[in-house]
């Protein structure tokens, strides 16, 4: 609800154009707060904006609120950094590497370096999983590949290699790290058959590649490629359906999966016919399949 002109705070003047409460739509999620938090860090991208003197230059929604074409949910943790300069995030918050390129966006520089990725001996891989994601650990998500890639070749090494090549320089990773497990790949998909069977398909592009899975077996596959938007405060020992991928590609998921071990250990599909076309006899036929992948 956008604030009326005649609200009890000050009234702008040429000297403070901005009133004391101000309402901001941020990729399409609504926050209303004080003038003093958003130029609460100097230099910011937000002091900026609210310190200048030609409001008329910021862009505006519909209904007059300031509008900022960034992640609408991060925003909330960007605000509450400047109210008080201080970090708390939930637990197991699986965002730490988009909340920083959130705060480079807002130029927020000790925010930045308190959601800098940090190695230690207390968040290694050989604690305890349900801790930590090992993609949340890891500086980059190449570091990441490199690591998974690694541990895929602890079992056959230890079956019919020496010990001591597997250990050296592996330190604590054991085949622990590749934990077992199941993953869904599903997705929904349409196409035209016309009144001739012998005539090829016209088939529609997937839409969407939905992942299933616990979040901590996803996240290590599928790393920045997972869309976690729709669950995006899931453990990463719980399980979620929700999860999407952001290219519609099934054989890039495939791909991905096979690097990581996994293997196809069961498929199924349903496909209905929607409607036909009045003049033209071609039938639009819909259908949902799923792949079910398992790794030992």
């Amino acid at each position: 609800m956008a604030l009326a002109d005649n609200t009890g705070c000050a009234k702008p003047s040429e000297d403070f154009p901005f009133p004391e409460i101000i309402e901001l739509n941020v990729g399409g999620q609504v926050y209303i707060t004080r003038h003093p938090t958003l130029v609460s860090v100097p230099g910011s991208l937000l002091w900026e904006m609210f310190t200048q003197k030609n409001i008329r230059s910021l862009a505006r929604d519909s209904k007059g609120r300031f509008f900022v074409d960034r992640d609408g949910f991060l925003f909330r943790y960007i605000l509450d950094y400047m109210r008080d300069q201080q970090l708390v995030l939930p637990d197991h918050f699986p965002e730490r590497s988009r909340l920083q390129r959130e705060a480079e966006y807002f130029m927020l520089p000790e925010l930045v370096k308190m959601l800098s990725p940090k190695l230690s001996k207390q968040n290694s891989l050989g604690d305890d999983p349900c801790q930590s994601d090992p993609e949340e650990l890891s500086p980059n998500a190449d570091a990441t590949r490199n690591l998974t890639s690694a541990s895929t070749v602890l079992p056959s090494a230890v079956a019919g290699g020496p010990v001591g090549a597997v250990t050296t320089g592996v330190g604590a990773m054991s085949t622990d790290v590749r934990r077992a497990g199941f993953i869904t790949i599903g997705y929904r998909g349409s196409y035209t058959l016309g009144r001739d069977s012998q005539t090829d398909a016209k088939f529609r592009r997937v839409a969407r590649i939905m992942v299933c899975g616990k979040t901590s077996l996803a996240k290590e596959v599928f790393g920045d490629t997972l869309n976690e938007s729709r669950d995006p405060d899931r453990p990463p020992e719980r399980y979620t359906s929700r999860y999407y991928l952001k290219f519609t590609f099934l054989e890039q998921a495939f791909d991905k999966l096979a690097d990581a071990g996994f293997h196809m250990v069961a498929c199924n599909s349903t496909g209905t016919c929607a409607f036909a076309h009045d003049q033209t006899d071609d039938r639009i036929w819909t259908s949902y399949t799923e792949y079910v992948f398992y790794r030992e």
